[in-house]
């Protein structure tokens, strides 16, 4: 089963790993305080889709793509049925979606600089926001 997700384009340091997915759609949004990266203007979000059996080896290339001179700003996931990736700079995360826990990577996530309202994974969500 393919996996799918989003990468914004402006948090690649190393925009190659583009070149080993399929995107399937791009979105232009313009940056709002919110995002908290003044340093752009905009996020590129491309939707993007690769089969299952290359997940580690694009989870190991986007974490290392990431931009390293913010890399508290940026993260990347995909997903399939069974199996969530959350990508960060040099850390992936993999949650089984049969029991989803997503609190390491929130957590880690928080710790880095990402906004909380960024790491929106369901099912935890609103659980985690309320301790």
């Amino acid at each position: 089963m393919n996996f799918q997700g989003v990468i914004i384009e402006e948090s690649l340091q190393d925009k190659s790993v583009l070149q080993d997915v399929t995107i399937l759609s791009t979105k232009v949004e313009a940056v709002t305080d919110d995002h908290r990266t003044p340093w752009i203007k905009q996020w590129t979000l491309h939707t993007i889709e690769f089969p299952e059996h290359h997940a580690d080896e694009i989870a190991d290339k986007l974490s290392s793509a990431i931009d390293s001179y913010y890399p508290g700003s940026w993260y990347a996931d995909f997903k399939n049925d069974n199996l969530h990736y959350i990508v960060f700079k040099e850390r992936v995360f993999k949650v089984n979606l049969q029991n989803p826990i997503y609190r390491d990577a929130m957590e880690y996530g928080i710790s880095i600089g990402i906004p909380s309202h960024q790491l929106d994974f369901p099912p935890e969500i609103e659980e985690w926001k309320r301790n």
